[in-house]
């Protein structure tokens, strides 16, 4: 990381510090249970991976404005039943209402998420940027008692702006009154996180667990960001170094675990 003093830390909340990758299979599982449509999928793994397919191309119409709320939330599950071969009697709202329901239930956090929060607390302002549903991130955030680490959460939805969109992020950080140069933004996706980042002009930390290839490291950087997107033609893995500069100035690090942040921070 640059040697630098950040004071402003904006998290995303998904998959970087809650575990939606698991907490949204035990809930759609449980709410098809609850609707009575579990034993009618067969392999709920294989039903689930066929839904996270389609739910994340919708969410990406989604985030661009080609798709509204209420046509991603019906539309992913009837869509997803159909090419299951088990198509819904019922209309999709009623499995995405059970759904809703059950998400803020689940509480796993991603490992290390909490212990990094306990390091972090009281020595930077943090804040939430979240492109989710405001009913759901909310419940979602304080029934996992993440309420007391984040002074604001910025929800795409209230402010009718999405990541990687530059107005999201410039709310959130003239809210925070935080100046850009010692702000970070940190996230699990790079289209939406950090190349949202990178436009803005703000330094990003992208969290990128299936990146690993080398137990031991710390972090690593690849040898340069062309395009917005990032090279791994020549990575270079190492303890310690500084990470690449982007085009505009900021500067961008990886990490595979998030407790590799608190030996950065």
């Amino acid at each position: 990381m640059p040697a630098k003093k950040y004071t402003h830390l904006f998290f995303d909340l998904d998959n970087t510090i809650w575990d939606f990758k698991n907490n949204s299979f035990e809930a759609l599982q449980i709410a098809l249970d609850k609707l009575g449509l579990l034993d009618s999928v067969g392999s709920y793994k294989e039903y689930f991976k066929i839904y996270c397919e389609v739910n994340e191309r919708l969410w990406e119409l989604y985030r661009n404005g080609s798709m509204n709320k209420k046509v991603l939330s019906v539309q992913r599950f009837e869509e997803s039943f159909e090419i299951n071969g088990t198509p819904l009697l019922r209309g999709g709202a009623v499995v995405n209402e059970a759904y809703l329901a059950e998400m803020p239930l689940q509480t796993k956090l991603v490992d290390g998420a909490l212990e990094l929060l306990n390091y972090l607390h009281g020595r930077y302002e943090m804040a939430i940027i979240t492109n989710g549903f405001k009913e759901v991130q909310y419940d979602k955030i304080l029934r996992s008692a993440l309420s007391k680490y984040f002074r604001k959460i910025f929800i795409s939805e209230e402010i009718g702006a999405q990541k990687p969109g530059r107005k999201i992020f410039e709310h959130a950080i003239k809210s925070m009154n935080a100046p850009k140069k010692s702000s970070l933004m940190i996230g699990d996706s790079w289209d939406a996180d950090i190349i949202g980042a990178i436009n803005f002009g703000i330094d990003q930390l992208y969290f990128s667990p299936d990146s690993e290839k080398h137990g031991s490291t710390i972090y690593f950087q690849g040898s340069v960001l062309k395009n917005n997107e990032f090279s791994q033609a020549h990575p270079c893995f190492q303890d310690a170094n500084p990470a690449n500069s982007n085009s505009n100035g900021t500067s961008t690090t990886i990490v595979t675990h998030l407790d590799q942040i608190c030996r950065i921070l």
